[in-house]
């Protein structure tokens, strides 16, 4: 079964999905990221899915369980690089992605979390 690596820059964990995810993957995925974000204490993670060209509601669903599971445990989730046949598939799937935050690209999903560890740092 593949892993994908988490990378830690600073206290932001970066997921960079660069292969078609199988539904194990994606579960070892969500594994994975709540252990990591509990050990660190990351306030943010960026799940770069630029490389995906399609997604099912599976991996849908995956995003959406990783970002309320970040958030009880304190990070922010930015889903970054959505091709629009990716977004036009989720729509049509009937998922809204409730709870997930998304950016065009990996420059304004830093900004967003950066503006969110801001807000918590204030007590927003």
């Amino acid at each position: 079964m593949d892993r994908i690596p988490i990378l830690r820059m600073g206290d932001i964990l970066l997921v960079t999905i660069q292969v078609d995810m199988q539904d194990q993957t994606a579960l070892q995925l969500q594994d994975d990221l709540a252990g990591q974000i509990s050990r660190t204490g990351a306030s943010g993670v960026m799940i770069d899915i630029s490389a995906l060209e399609i997604v099912d509601s599976f991996v849908g669903r995956m995003l959406t369980s990783i970002s309320g599971i970040a958030r009880i445990l304190s990070a922010t989730t930015v889903v970054v690089g959505m091709q629009p046949a990716v977004a036009i598939t989720l729509v049509e799937l009937g998922l809204s992605l409730d709870g997930v935050k998304t950016a065009l690209n990996v420059e304004r999903g830093m900004e967003m979390l950066r503006r969110a560890r801001l807000e918590n740092a204030l007590g927003r």
